[in-house]
């Protein structure tokens, strides 16, 4: 199987990169640090790389080539995102968190989504987040874009199954990783390390799963979050310090 992994230079998605090379699949690697994707294609058996940054108009042609180099793409992994708390509601945090979760979100999906049908065959998976279950407060812009991501995904299944289109998504919906995105002054809890994650992905992705919330804790915690009613839930004081 051919795999192309977007935001492969760290955490999650670097560990993805990992276990599917070793599985044996050809694996090529996408992200913004063009260091660290010279050092992980050299880790990797010198596999395809290319340095794109999704905001940028020209991450499609990019990703095209990259494609090429690889020779064809069966499953499309889109990693890549931003977040952080905005307690302050920073509008440049807000706004360049919409402008990677959301805006360049649309346009790579859109393109796999493209490319797979005109292949007749692919899979698209992509992280999102538990935080779109319910608008986080600490995190507007990052529940919100997530919130975003998860209806999107939905869409486009309905979609291509209305235009008979042999395309699978999953949407993947982690709880707090040990990754740079969760580094900083706050804590956070049942922090999960990213080998663990991106195994359970794998995993899900092998079984078909449509979506895929990681942990069973956090399984928990969203099933509480649905439960309570929105008149008490912005009366709820969520935060982690």
């Amino acid at each position: 199987m051919n795999i192309v992994i977007m935001g492969a230079t760290s955490g999650i998605g670097l560990e993805l990169a990992r276990i599917y090379h070793a599985q044996g699949h050809s694996v090529a690697i996408a992200g913004r640090r063009i260091e660290r994707l010279h050092r992980i294609s050299n880790e990797l058996g010198n596999c395809p790389f290319s340095q794109i940054d999704i905001t940028q108009e020209d991450a499609t042609f990019h990703l095209t080539t990259l494609i090429e180099c690889l020779g064809g793409m069966d499953l499309y992994l889109h990693v890549s995102g931003i977040g952080k708390q905005n307690r302050c509601l920073d509008p440049q945090l807000e706004l360049s968190t919409v402008e990677t979760n959301a805006l360049a979100f649309t346009r790579m999906i859109t393109f796999a989504y493209h490319y797979f049908v005109q292949q007749g065959h692919g899979h698209i998976a992509a992280i999102s987040s538990i935080a779109g279950t319910k608008g986080i407060g600490v995190a507007p812009s990052y529940s919100a874009t997530k919130r975003f991501c998860n209806t999107y995904l939905e869409a486009l299944t309905q979609l291509a199954h209305m235009q008979g289109h042999n395309i699978r998504f999953t949407d993947i919906r982690p709880g707090f990783v040990d990754t740079d995105m969760l580094s900083g002054e706050f804590h956070y809890p049942m922090m999960m390390k990213p080998e663990s994650v991106a195994n359970t992905i794998v995993k899900g992705i092998s079984k078909g799963k449509r979506v895929l919330t990681i942990d069973w804790r956090f399984r928990l915690l969203v099933a509480l979050w649905r439960l309570i009613p929105s008149s008490l839930w912005v009366k709820l004081k969520i935060s982690s310090r």
